[in-house]
């Protein structure tokens, strides 16, 4: 199932994308969940990011290749970091380019999982039974609050609109550990390779997080992102305003926001 959620008259509902449709579901995505006859046109209703995460917890330096180009030392043990909930974004919505920090914003493709039920000290054989499902997700970064001006990487990391993920959730993925995962730019492939190159599998990390904290239904673990990001290509490439950036997972679909400069106050 390719779960959505969607706002239509003013009130919020789940639902499952159909050839091009939303088909009404009754109840959540994370109870008893039963489709319904009531089918809408993506015109009729407003699509919002596929669950409201209340926590977004991400994985760095996840793939070897990507701490070799950051000049870092694959890590022994996950690095966990936070982004904002209210960095959360949709897909075809637009990423800001802050006020704050404009000019070294950067892109991570990034395979996403969707905790569908409380998990706490979840042993590693059991972790995918926690799981909703997975989505494309883009790290969005300030490089220089994160690597310069700050002492960690929070701010840089979580400004509004940061955490795009999309473009819904799919409930149905034979293997997590096995799938291609790309970024592109205007077009042009920036960033390709597979999960199966993470240093920590989707079920380490599940059970890890739960180890460390509960994670709650709907909490969202970025997985981290292979080699090709933005700051370490020479020169350096970062989002301008009218830059489109697509997330693309195999068998998930593809994560699509444009960069749009932030307005003066």
């Amino acid at each position: 199932m390719k779960l959505i959620r969607f706002e239509k008259d003013g009130a919020v509902y789940y639902g499952a994308l159909e050839c091009g449709r939303a088909r009404l579901i009754e109840g959540d995505a994370f109870g008893g969940r039963a489709l319904t006859d009531k089918i809408y046109g993506l015109s009729e209703i407003r699509l919002l990011t596929p669950v409201a995460p209340p926590n977004i917890i991400a994985i760095g330096l996840n793939y070897r290749s990507h701490a070799g180009e950051s000049g870092e030392a694959p890590p022994e043990k996950p690095v966990i970091f936070l982004k904002a909930t209210t960095s959360a974004l949709a897909d075809g919505e637009s990423i800001l380019l802050p006020r704050e920090a404009p000019l070294e914003v950067d892109y991570e493709a990034e395979l996403c999982i969707v905790i569908g039920k409380t998990a706490k000290d979840v042993p590693e054989r059991d972790a995918l039974d926690y799981v909703l499902g997975y989505a494309c997700g883009n790290d969005i970064s300030a490089r220089d609050c994160q690597l310069r001006k700050d002492s960690q990487w929070a701010r840089g990391k979580s400004f509004d609109t940061f955490c795009p993920f999309g473009p819904y959730i799919e409930t149905e993925v034979a293997d997590p550990d096995g799938l291609s995962l790309c970024s592109r730019l205007n077009g042009k492939t920036m960033q390709s390779s597979n999960t199966r190159n993470m240093i920590f599998s989707v079920r380490y990390l599940i059970s890890y997080c739960s180890r460390n904290m509960t994670l709650l239904p709907g909490t969202l673990i970025m997985t981290g992102t292979p080699e090709g990001v933005g700051f370490a290509r020479k020169p350096p490439v970062f989002l301008r305003d009218g830059d489109i950036v697509e997330i693309e997972a195999e068998g998930i679909g593809v994560l699509r926001n444009e960069a749009v400069r932030a307005k003066a106050v």
